[in-house]
This record gives structure tokens, C-alpha cells and sequence, in this order.
């Protein structure tokens, strides 16, 4: 059986101390100091490990934990561009409640961390209410088509397993893809059929609520010009536009 390469690096590391004592050793031929020597050293060991272990590996998967959630912002940033935000505005279609909505989620420039606290404990506790309406429900599917390899690609992404809500959001998103999909012609579909698809749009809106608003108040934090523009295009605001007025 082979020996690991980490067997093979404590093996001769330990070869390689045994050595250069040899040597102190042969030369010095002074054992009582080279007795203290080792008890300093190993009386450092433990000082050493705790450096290490709480300190030095905090830093770094620190640093490491950073560059993550910037690489998973920036797919994030991807997916609200090609698929989050006009999904939204297809969503607000189904929602008979959704004047209120867009009063509550008028985002500005002035929002504090008070008003995004609020805008999502009022999107947590809502009542989602999804009324369908077939031929805006073609008109769903017919997207889900379109971003369907788009959402694939998202889904075999392995930096979205860091962030467990928006994983959550993406899988409700691409079982309403894959439902919607796999019918022919959604305008004929039994009340059961329909039943079912109001939960599945209603369970991927409630989630893309969330994570929106989240990603929002992260634009605001790090990159004010992204969220100056998505603020003036908001999906929830029937009179949204990228013009300066």
C-alpha cells in the first residue's frame, strides 16, 4: 500500500529534525543544553497550535468566506438581471394585491436599514395571493422557455451552495420552469392542474420577494450607481423608468 503524501511529508519532516539534532549533536556535543532547547521548543508547541488554529485559519477563512460572497453576489447580480427582475413584473400579474405591494417596496435612494428591515418583515408575513389568468400564464411559460438553460446553468453552480435562501429561490424557480414546461398548452388545463400551479407560482414569488430585497440592500451597501439604476427601474413600480425626471 502507498504512502499518503501527508505520511510522506511527516515522515520526512521528522527525518529532517532528527537530522539537524544529529548534527547539534556531533558538533556541540553539549546534551543538557540540547535537552533545554527541546523543552522550550516543545513548551512553545501548544502557544504555537493556538495561534494557529484560532487566529491565523480565522483570517483566512475570513478572507476566504469574502471572496466567496463576492463571487456569489455576482451571480446573483446575473440571475436578477436576466431572470429576477423581469420575472417580478410577470409575477405582479398574478398578485390581485399587488398595488399594495408596490406601495410598500417604492425603493429609494434615502432607504435606511430601518426601511428595508420593515419592507421584509411585511414580505415575509404577507398573504402571497396568486390569481391566474390564462393567457399571462402562456406568456409565463413562454419565459421559462426562453431561460431555461440560463436557469440551468445557475443550478450546477457550485458557489450558490453558500447562500441556502437564494439556493432555495433558484429550486422553487426551476420547478415552476420544469411544471410549466411539461404542459402543451396551458390554457386548457383542469382547476386541479391550475390549483397547483398558484402554489408553485406562489411559493417562487414569496421567495423571489425575499431575495430581491435582500440583494437590493446590498447594491446599497457596495455598489450605490447599481443601486441608484435599480431603484429607477423597479419591477414592482408600474411607472419605473431608467430616465432621470
Amino acid at each position: 500500500m502507498k504512502a499518503s503524501w501527508r505520511t510522506k511529508l511527516i515522515l520526512s519532516l521528522t527525518l529532517l529534525s532528527a537530522c539537524f539534532y544529529g548534527i547539534n549533536y556531533l558538533v556541540f556535543r553539549d546534551p543538557p543544553f540540547m535537552l533545554r532547547l527541546i523543552t522550550l521548543q516543545l513548551g512553545f508547541v501548544p502557544i504555537s497550535v493556538l495561534l494557529i488554529t484560532l487566529f491565523l485559519n480565522r483570517l483566512i477563512a475570513n478572507r476566504e468566506k469574502r471572496t466567496m460572497m463576492e463571487k456569489l453576489n455576482v451571480v446573483i447580480g446575473g440571475f436578477f438581471s436576466e431572470v429576477g427582475t423581469p420575472l417580478l413584473k410577470l409575477f405582479r400579474d398574478f398578485d390581485p394585491n399587488c398595488n399594495a405591494l408596490n406601495q410598500k417596496l417604492m425603493l429609494t435612494g434615502e432607504w435606511s436599514d430601518a426601511d428595508f428591515a420593515d419592507a421584509r418583515l411585511y414580505v415575509n408575513n404577507r398573504d402571497c395571493t396568486v390569481k391566474l389568468e390564462k393567457d399571462k400564464l402562456e406568456g409565463l411559460r413562454e419565459f421559462f422557455l426562453e431561460k431555461r438553460a440560463f436557469l440551468l446553468s445557475l443550478m450546477g453552480n457550485g458557489v450558490l451552495l453558500e447562500h441556502e435562501s437564494f439556493t432555495d429561490l433558484l429550486a422553487a424557480v426551476f420547478h415552476l420552469t420544469e411544471e410549466l414546461a411539461h404542459r402543451v398548452d396551458v390554457t386548457k388545463l383542469s382547476d386541479a392542474d391550475y390549483e397547483h400551479l398558484s402554489g408553485d407560482i406562489k411559493r417562487a414569488y414569496a421567495s423571489l420577494l425575499s431575495e430581491w430585497l435582500a440583494y437590493m440592500r446590498h447594491l446599497r451597501d457596495n455598489y450605490p450607481y447599481f443601486y441608484s439604476l435599480a431603484t429607477r427601474i423597479n419591477p414592482l413600480n408600474p411607472d419605473a423608468s431608467p430616465e432621470f425626471v
